[in-house]
């Protein structure tokens, strides 16, 4: 369990980081200002990412639970996946080129497909990633070291996705994403030697898990499954529903509110990690609409909110790319330049702050640790909504949302991962997942409402509102038995 392990267990997660990344500073981006589509549409298009993850997560999940090919459980899907992530990254510039071979003339149809296999790709392959994790490491400190090794290989490849976007461009960066995933989640995994029987110990529930049960361990999550079904309707009968929008969308969020308020009055009378695992769960679902609408919707807001008030020339994000390539940059570039900055600032505190949080942690607790860090996000989101008017005031913002990321894709698994059935690890985290997911969906409507009223302020807003309902749900989580069990296993020689 030497730190060198542990590193070298968090690279193939670290390959879906570095993809993830380049989907958040490129795609907006290049559909927005190289295909011309809306607020509307490129949020339609990022629908294809959370359908992946319904299909996705908890297939592979499944599947890598129960088979053994090419040496592995979980070995083949993170190499399947990291072969179509390459091929993805490099279709993706060539969406008008594809469209002219095929003669399908619907740009958003193609986007959609090609952004459905690439979303489809990183579920395939961070559901394995994070359980192999799980499966190599014992319960408690040395997991959350596993998480945290993680979160900081990733993160830090994060940053430098948006370093390189910021001065090659998100074209070129599309390229070079093609060849890091392809080197990071292929080869590590061949150096990884993966437990091919379970633990007799571990193997407590051996009925079939199928997919009525899945529906029933996700009810906390219907609110948003409904919305999210209503989205693909909205899109295409948009005139017909526009009257049931809002209503929907308010329905789901307080469907979502009441279960949750249930689920943590069932706790108080009656302690299980089944209740434990669906308030994780739910509260982990506010956390994800919120980030997911700030990776989509960011670049319209800075567009709107803070490019007037700017002067191209001065702008901080432009002089990696003009005093390194010496082109000079434009107002759709200078756009993309600002939201890759202040990704890159929300990486680098994400890459770094895991270790601090793992110190507090030992000190306070994880539960108490997360709750911490998600507080800082939920002060940075409204400190954008209300004060961000000039480029820094959105670099300090994503400071102080940095810290609530550092631990939403870190602490959060391990403490997940304590409170479900060992032998099902990767069926519990594709249903996990689904809290990711299926909230992802709601971002289609806060574009929706943006885009009716014009108020691009309300973005943030709802993030601040959206992770502040989060921090309430974790004050009713309770802290794993783990956090206070020693555990004498060496931490290596780093």
């Amino acid at each position: 369990m030497s730190n060198a392990f542990l590193a070298l267990l968090g690279l193939p997660a670290t390959a879906v980081g570095f993809a993830l990344s380049t989907q958040i500073a490129a795609l907006s981006w290049i559909l927005s200002n190289k295909y011309h589509l809306d607020i509307h549409d490129v949020a339609f298009v990022w629908l294809a990412g959370p359908i992946a993850g319904i299909f996705g997560q908890v297939i592979v999940g499944l599947l890598s639970d129960n088979v053994w090919f090419m040496g592995g459980r979980r070995r083949p899907f993170i190499i399947i996946g990291g072969l179509v992530s390459t091929i993805a990254f490099l279709t993706l510039p060539h969406i008008r080129g594809i469209s002219h071979i095929t003669g399908i003339s619907d740009i958003i149809l193609i986007a959609s497909v090609i952004a459905l296999f690439l979303d489809l790709s990183i579920n395939v392959t961070f559901n394995p990633a994070r359980s192999i994790i799980a499966d190599l490491t014992p319960e408690g400190k040395v997991r959350t070291s596993g998480y945290v090794w993680m979160q900081i290989m990733s993160g830090f490849f994060g940053v430098f996705a948006y370093f390189l976007s910021m001065v090659f461009g998100n074209e070129t960066l599309l390229y070079i994403a093609a060849g890091i995933v392809f080197l990071t989640a292929v080869f590590p995994v061949l150096f990884i030697q993966e437990k091919k029987e379970q633990d007799e110990a571990k193997v407590e529930e051996q009925a079939k898990f199928g997919v009525w049960q899945i529906f029933k361990e996700i009810f906390p999550l219907y609110g948003f499954l409904v919305f999210g079904v209503f989205s693909l309707f909205y899109h295409f009968f948009t005139e017909a529903l526009t009257v049931w929008h809002n209503p929907v969308l308010i329905a789901a969020l307080a469907y979502s509110v009441i279960i949750g308020t249930i689920i943590i009055i069932q706790g108080l009378k009656k302690k299980s990690n089944r209740n434990e695992f669906q308030k994780i769960m739910l509260a982990h679902s506010f956390t994800w609409v919120a980030f997911q609408s700030m990776f989509i919707l960011s670049g319209f807001f800075i567009e709107n909110q803070i490019l007037p008030n700017v002067n191209i020339s001065s702008i901080t994000a432009n002089w990696f790319a003009e005093k390194l390539t010496g082109v000079t940059q434009t107002s759709a570039s200078s756009v993309g330049n600002i939201v890759s900055l202040g990704f890159f600032i929300l990486n680098l505190i994400g890459a770094i702050f895991p270790l601090i949080l793992q110190s507090v942690a030992k000190k306070i607790g994880r539960v108490k640790t997360y709750i911490a860090a998600l507080t800082f996000s939920a002060v940075g989101y409204f400190y954008i909504a209300y004060f961000s008017h000039v480029e820094i005031d959105f670099y300090i913002g994503m400071f102080l949302v940095g810290i609530g990321w550092s631990a939403v894709i870190s602490i959060v698994f391990a403490i997940m991962s304590e409170r479900v059935n060992p032998a099902k690890m990767g069926l519990y985290m594709g249903v996990f997942n689904l809290a990711v997911v299926l909230p992802q969906m709601m971002s289609n409507g806060v574009a929706n409402v943006i885009k009716a009223t014009g108020n691009h302020q309300l973005l943030y807003i709802f993030c601040g509102l959206l992770v502040s309902t989060s921090v309430i749900f974790w004050m009713f989580v309770k802290e794993p038995e783990s956090s206070n069990t020693k555990q004498n296993i060496p931490s290596g020689g780093h």
